[in-house]
């Protein structure tokens, strides 16, 4: 019989499988659809030298910043690096590596990956910093820059709702960067919100097949931050 996906912590669900200087992909498109339990737990293993692939880092105390304070990545392939001092500053200081990529970019090198595709060619970037070092080459006549895929040893994603087999729902814009993430990485550890038996989800509602998924934990009640408050001032129009 084979194990269960389902495990009772996000420590455990990390447990033989994060190792120091391992390349992570981890969902989220600023606060919404991080894995924050993972990544909380994930600090606490004290793992370093990481190389972490996502959009951007989270904010100074909260997401993938937590690891920028534990100066556990060495490394971060993203897209958007403001709303995090620690990460600027760790930057320009010189202790931390950052490969930028625009983010349709990212999401098709991370597609690639998954796809077993090694690499593509896009005009984005072209004549940019982006392009810099990179192969290039001209199709009817417009130049385009070489940009190689992405995987990763372990992807970290979070989603609403799982089965048992690790089929996985997503909850509107918090599946943004996630499928890509799973299907790109060797081994992939979904946080969900609800589990259910295998068999609950309808299969046209199901956003990832649990073919993707290695392992799943259980988050019911995730902080689930805003990253800006906007009010309206009261009494103006």
């Amino acid at each position: 019989m084979s194990q269960s996906k389902v495990y009772n912590s996000a420590k455990s669900a990390l447990q033989d499988i994060v190792k120091d200087g391992q390349t992570l992909a981890i969902g989220g498109f600023g606060l919404c659809g991080i894995p924050e339990a993972l990544i909380a737990a994930l600090r606490d293993s004290g793992v370093k030298d990481l190389t972490c692939i996502s959009n951007n880092a989270g904010v100074d105390d909260f997401g993938l910043g937590l690891l920028l304070q534990t100066r556990q990545i060495k490394k971060m392939i993203s897209s958007y690096v403001g709303e995090n001092k620690e990460f600027e500053r760790q930057y320009l200081a010189g202790e931390l590596e950052v490969e930028l990529t625009p983010q349709g970019t990212l999401a098709e090198k991370l597609r690639a990956g998954e796809a077993g595709i090694p690499a593509f060619y896009t005009a984005t970037g072209v004549g940019t910093l982006v392009s810099e070092g990179k192969e290039t080459r001209n199709f009817d006549g417009r130049t385009y820059v070489l940009e190689h895929s992405l995987t990763a040893d372990v992807a970290l994603i979070k989603a609403q709702k799982a089965d048992k087999a690790g089929n996985l729902i997503f909850n509107k814009t918090a599946r943004n960067f996630n499928p890509d993430c799973a299907m790109a990485g060797k081994i992939t550890i979904a946080e969900v919100e609800e589990i259910v038996e295998t068999g609950a989800l309808d299969p046209d509602e199901i956003h990832l097949p649990g073919i993707f998924v290695q392992r799943i934990v259980l988050n019911s009640t995730p902080e689930k931050r805003i990253e800006k408050t906007t009010v309206k001032a009261a009494g103006s129009a």
